[in-house]
């Protein structure tokens, strides 16, 4: 008997730019005569690939195009890519929330699926009543919902605030609530979109503990992520989707070592990164024009071991002439997203309408671990900052010694003696 529980062939979404279905409803009826006929989409052919760095010529896009996977019983798959690459997207197909234009999806048992915070909640109801109304929507029975009652609530940490209107919780509590009811399902399959986005570190940590113990049960779990520190941990094989493609596959270290690789040299001077505020914050008067970490070679580089000499090397556009800025790179934990170390603001003095600047880390006191990587540039002041690169550019990757045969817990390791 098949091991394989999840099951994608061909899968392609076609999207009309600006709006839900055809341009007329005789495109939409010409489309299903050509699809019941067995002929090619006549609109296939015009249709453009998941690009939004470019206008384009066409009104059709391939949100996804020809994705194929496997995922066995058990196995924790997560799916990698940056901002619009069509993650989302194959987890509503996955879901059944929306169909594919091409392929078919496979799957062996019941899905339970965390696409969005708090989705199937009624704002007027209470915590305990929404507890109840979306555990009818994913599937369970009263019975079963009553029985797990307690648990659901003692794993969501707001027993407190059960009985009150949930359009009173906050986001946090929102998702707390949400992932609670749908790990408590029991579902064959779990798909799971970026929860970690919300909540304190300590119930981000229980998320992945809650996920390791569905798929250590024998269950499958698809997971959305940007955090690669979470994707590494908890999964066992990993794709990763550009311009709606897949464009590697295989375990889960192989494929992210790849696309770190790979964002390595991010270009930030593509005008939509300029201009697109999702990439980057601050007024814009002085701007970062490229950013490299650097080994002690002048070597461009994001992969390092305890103890490495690191160089920050940056160069920077003046639209706004100052006499000094202050310069901030700070290393936020992958798994919690809470900062970890910074170097403090570093004062700058500008030269010219463009310039560089080398920031020298000569001893990484860092344990191993994926850390992303925040480059500030402001005043003196407290005021709107210059420029802001927050996690756009490749993570900084801490390696262990292969000597080393203990795996030491926490980010650095303090100085200490024995006094006797």
């Amino acid at each position: 008997m098949s091991n394989i529980v999840v099951k994608a062939e061909n899968i392609s979404k076609q999207y009309r730019l600006g709006v839900v279905s055809g341009k007329s409803l005789s495109e939409d009826v010409k489309r299903l005569i050509y699809k019941l006929s067995g002929k090619a989409d006549p609109l296939a052919a015009i249709s453009e690939v998941n690009d939004r760095t470019i206008k384009g010529g066409s009104e059709y896009v391939w949100a996804l195009k020809n994705i194929d996977f496997e995922v066995n019983r058990g196995e924790v798959m997560g799916i990698i890519g940056r901002n619009g690459a069509g993650k989302s997207t194959l987890l509503k197909i996955l879901s059944r929330v929306t169909t594919p234009t091409t392929g078919t999806i496979k799957a062996k048992g019941r899905i339970a699926s965390l696409l969005e915070v708090g989705t199937g909640f009624h704002p007027e109801l209470t915590g305990r009543e929404n507890v109840f109304l979306n555990g009818a929507v994913l599937g369970m029975s009263k019975s079963e919902i009553k029985r797990k009652f307690d648990e659901i609530v003692e794993f969501s940490g707001v027993a407190r605030y059960i009985d009150t209107p949930v359009k009173r919780y906050s986001s946090g509590m929102y998702v707390r609530l949400a992932f609670a009811v749908a790990a408590h399902l029991e579902p064959e399959i779990l798909i799971i979109d970026e929860v970690l986005a919300v909540g304190d570190s300590e119930f981000q940590k229980k998320c992945l503990g809650k996920m390791k113990e569905v798929a250590g049960g024998g269950r499958t779990v698809l997971f959305v992520s940007h955090n690669m520190g979470a994707v590494s941990d908890i999964c066992h094989k990993a794709i990763l989707i550009e311009k709606g493609e897949v464009t590697k596959s295989g375990e889960a270290n192989e494929v992210i070592a790849h696309y770190v690789n790979q964002t390595l040299h991010y270009d930030l001077t593509k005008a939509d990164t300029l201009k697109d505020p999702e990439f980057r914050r601050g007024n814009g008067e002085i701007r970062f024009k490229n950013i490299s970490l650097q080994n002690a070679d002048h070597t461009d580089q994001n992969e390092y071991y305890p103890g490495d000499h690191v160089k920050i090397k940056c160069s920077c556009t003046v639209q706004q002439p100052v006499d000094e800025l202050f310069f901030l790179f700070a290393l936020r934990s992958s798994l919690s997203r809470e900062t970890v170390a910074s170097t403090g603001r570093i004062s700058i003095k500008p030269n010219g309408n463009e310039f560089e600047f080398v920031v020298e880390l000569p001893d990484l006191n860092l344990h191993q671990g994926v850390y992303e990587t925040y480059y500030w540039l402001g005043s003196s002041s407290n005021e709107l900052p210059y420029d802001v690169v927050d996690n756009l550019t490749a993570p900084l990757v801490v390696k262990m010694p292969e000597n080393q045969l203990w795996l030491p817990s926490g980010y650095f390791t303090l100085d200490s003696k024995l006094i006797q």
